[in-house]
């Protein structure tokens, strides 16, 4: 099928029913008998509990039931899962806290759930919230990461006297050492990573129903199977007991992966009731209760030989963990190989911590870890430009590495197979028109603005060895029903993965019907995350389609009388030179169905299924080029020019390759020009509202230049590499460069994040004080 075949621009099966308001998210549920749901939080960043008097909240209208910590323990009912197994900078285990799911003893964050309220209607449920009474000894608090590793911090958890959850380290400390002590030029600079938070779309929410022996739960989230696994352990119940179901999703991003607090309180509030119970957030809810992302403080240093080509780079990080630690929150130091970027260092060193504090936990954003990290080795070759006097395209050239290279070992963890990473920057050179990039500054200087342009060419892991899971099988009609394991959020699976089956089966996409989120009918999945989808749920599609056209041909071969090995299969027909008889897939289906018009020793049906495995990540790569105007009287900052060409292997669905570029762009310049979490020193969040934590809309970018460079890899049988990261990891180091490029008259080397008016403002005037 051509025109659905993998490489073509097909747009999004899924939008039409989405824009014609046909979506069904976790809100659209509704199932007779639904009871509400309401989460009482510390209004304390951090408490002691003395007493919970629930009493006149019960007697409430409507009230149905209230779960406090102590109800839970009683009930013998588990834990959040957290993560373990690593260490603390002496060797000792790292500290590891009970992870609850109501608080006991102490509240650690504004927001920490306290108990649980249900009633016949939310408002019922609020104003039931309120009669409850919590006695509470305020205790101090600390917000700050940075504060957060004082020896005179407050502590978050007692048995924790630095805050310091766990230490790990990666690389060659002795190599990297040694690279210093040879070094002409040392490049040295600290930087503060803000705090952003997904603000997805579709806030979270769960309806769980316990129903004739199972917990039937309804929830956005991006595993399915992994959050069936986890629940059923907090509930202390076997898998089979509990039905999974995700629909539309609008947006995650990583934060609606795990379990939080609200779906075990449901499951067990419908259980005790014998109602289903669904609990949905509001948006200043949100604020307050989703996991955060980002935030660290990183020290870089960089060694480089007289001839700027780089020898070592040493990095200590102290990074956020928040009040609890999320699973997989750590992972983030896993992709700490990104720092080698796209260069030939030889030996890079990293110390990384992870910091509690009294505010929301942090987990796994869109690039978990490679944003911060590209943004640290791009921000230090711009560093290390200006004190060697080499143009930083060209030090760039010196130490990347090149496709003769390949496969290359880094100086940190990873092994590239392929890539073209100077042919990149030089396409992307080409696209944004580099070289007249200073007839538009002076342009721009003459109507009061500063024009700063600033590159990026990142690199990423992508697609981590694990599994995903597909089946295929037809029905007596020839229509197909495609169930993957990978689920969306809005990426497009359904349309992409369509595509695979239709490209290789020769059918129209309209007759196969895609299944995905419920894992009573998805057999195996572990989900969507770490750009894995298109490489790891489009590689099962695959070899599920591989299969069934395996046995089909069987059928053909018996139904046109020749040795299989002498049938060709070609666009949804199979053939052979020995008959000119020929047969469809679609006859094949139905044939299949009957014992009689198969081989005797063959089962009826035609359908597979297909587990694919990866042995190795991939590495999708890219250069941004990113122009922005700074007006010098107001600090507001406008991008105006923004290219992009990347390469992410073999493209299967170049609209939606855009669609996800453009997409993490954004984010990428949210972050970098406005967004940006802040508590006060008592642990209240003063920007939980929209009113206060500004989001990039259609106005803050300009229409985007985006091509591709495909260096298919060898790593999945499609030859793709992720995509769904790329665009944040090179968004974040190619805006700020291009703002230092246009405050370089200042002698600005550095500008912190988020860069909002003000703070230009600052820097400009400032600057001009200087100057005057």
């Amino acid at each position: 099928m051509g025109e659905f075949g993998i490489g073509q621009g097909v747009p999004r099966f899924e939008d039409p029913r989405l824009v014609r308001g046909g979506g069904r998210y976790v809100d659209d549920v509704k199932i007779p008998g639904m009871a509400y749901g309401m989460v009482l939080r510390s209004p304390h960043g951090h408490a002691k509990i003395n007493s919970i008097d629930t009493t006149a909240a019960k007697a409430a209208p409507g009230v149905l039931a209230i779960i406090t910590g102590t109800d839970w323990k009683k009930a013998g009912l588990g834990d959040l899962p957290s993560h373990g197994g690593l260490k603390r900078r002496d060797g000792s285990p790292m500290f590891k806290p009970r992870y609850t799911v109501l608080a006991e003893t102490h509240t650690r964050w504004v927001g920490d759930p306290v108990a649980f309220v249900v009633a016949e209607t939310i408002a019922q449920a609020l104003d039931a919230a309120e009669l409850i009474q919590v006695e509470y000894t305020e205790l101090p608090a600390v917000t700050s990461t940075e504060q957060a590793i004082k020896p005179s911090a407050p502590r978050v958890f007692d048995e924790c006297p630095d805050n310091i959850a766990f230490t790990e380290f990666i690389g060659d400390k002795a190599a990297c050492d040694a690279g210093f002590a040879k070094a002409a030029h040392i490049v040295k600079h600290r930087f503060v990573i803000n705090r952003v938070t997904a603000a997805c779309m579709e806030p979270r929410g769960t309806v769980g129903h316990y129903d004739r022996g199972r917990y039937i739960i309804h929830t956005p989230t991006q595993r399915p199977h992994g959050f069936r696994g986890e629940i059923a352990a907090i509930l202390k119940v076997h898998e089979s007991d509990i039905q999974i179901i995700t629909g539309d999703t609008g947006g995650s991003f990583g934060m609606k992966t795990p379990v939080f607090n609200e779906t075990p309180l449901a499951c067990y509030a419908s259980k005790l009731t014998g109602r289903p119970v669904k609990w949905m957030s509001t948006r200043t809810e949100g604020f307050l209760s989703d996991a955060q992302a980002r935030d660290n403080i990183t020290e870089a240093e960089l060694a480089l030989d007289r001839d700027g080509r780089f020898l070592a780079l040493r990095v200590k990080t102290f990074a956020a963990v928040g009040a609890y630690l999320q699973p997989n929150m750590p992972a983030y130091f896993l992709n700490a190989g990104t720092l080698a970027g796209t260069y030939r260092t030889p030996a890079i060193f990293v110390d990384t911590s992870g910091v509690y504090s009294n505010t929301n936990p942090v987990r796994p954003y869109r690039g978990n870890g490679r944003p911060e990290a590209a943004f640290i080795i791009e921000r230090m070759v711009e560093l290390a430009a200006k004190e060697t006097g080499i143009d930083s395209a060209e030090l760039r050239r010196r130490n990347y590495v090149s496709p003769k290279e390949m496969p290359f070992k880094t100086g940190l963890t990873f092994t590239y197979d392929c890539g073209e990473f100077e042919k990149n920057m030089d396409l992307a050179m080409e696209l944004a028109d580099f070289d007249g990039f200073s007839k538009r500054k002076k342009e721009s200087r003459k109507r009061g603005k500063l024009r700063g342009i600033g590159l990026s060419n990142t690199i990423e892991r992508a697609a981590a060895p694990g599994t995903e899971g597909a089946e295929l099988r037809f029905d007596k009609s020839g229509s197909a029903t495609l169930l993957v394991g990978s689920n969306t959020q809005g990426q497009g699976h359904e349309t992409v993965f369509k595509q695979i089956v239709a490209d290789k089966l020769g059918i129209h996409p309209d007759d196969i019907r895609y299944v995905s989120g419920d894992t009573d009918e998805v057999f195996y999945g572990e989900g969507t995350g770490g750009s894995r989808s298109a490489t790891m749920g489009g590689s099962a599609s695959l070899r599920a389609t591989e299969k069934v056209i395996e046995k089909a041909r069987t059928i053909a071969a018996h139904a046109l009388q020749v040795d299989k090995s002498e049938v060709k299969f070609s666009d949804g027909v199979f053939s052979s030179t020995k008959t000119n008889r020929t047969v469809t897939i679609k006859e094949i289906a139905a044939n299949a169905q009957l014992p009689a018009k198969i081989p005797p020793d063959m089962e009826p049906g035609l359908g597979a299924t297909a587990v694919h495995k990866t042995p190795g990540n991939n590495y999708p790569n890219g250069c941004h080029i990113c122009e922005v105007e700074i007006d010098i009287d107001t600090g507001v900052t406008d991008v105006v020019r923004y290219s992009v060409v990347d390469d992410v292997g073999t493209v299967l669905n170049p609209m939606l390759l855009h669609g996800q570029i453009h997409g993490g762009v954004v984010q990428g310049v949210g972050q970098a020009l406005m967004e940006d979490i802040q508590f006060d020193s008592a642990g209240q969040m003063v920007t939980a509202s929209f009113m206060d934590y500004a989001m990039p809309r259609a106005h803050n970018i300009c229409p985007m230049k985006v091509e591709s460079n495909s260096v298919p890899t060898k790593t999945n049988p499609l030859g793709t590499k992720g995509a769904g990261e790329a665009g944040c990891v090179g968004a974040l180091p190619a805006v700020v460069n291009a703002l230092v490029n246009a405050l370089s008259d200042y002698g600005v080397k550095h500008v912190e994040m988020p860069a909002t008016p003000e703070r230009l403002w600052r820097i400009i005037h400032a600057g001009e004080a200087k100057r005057a």
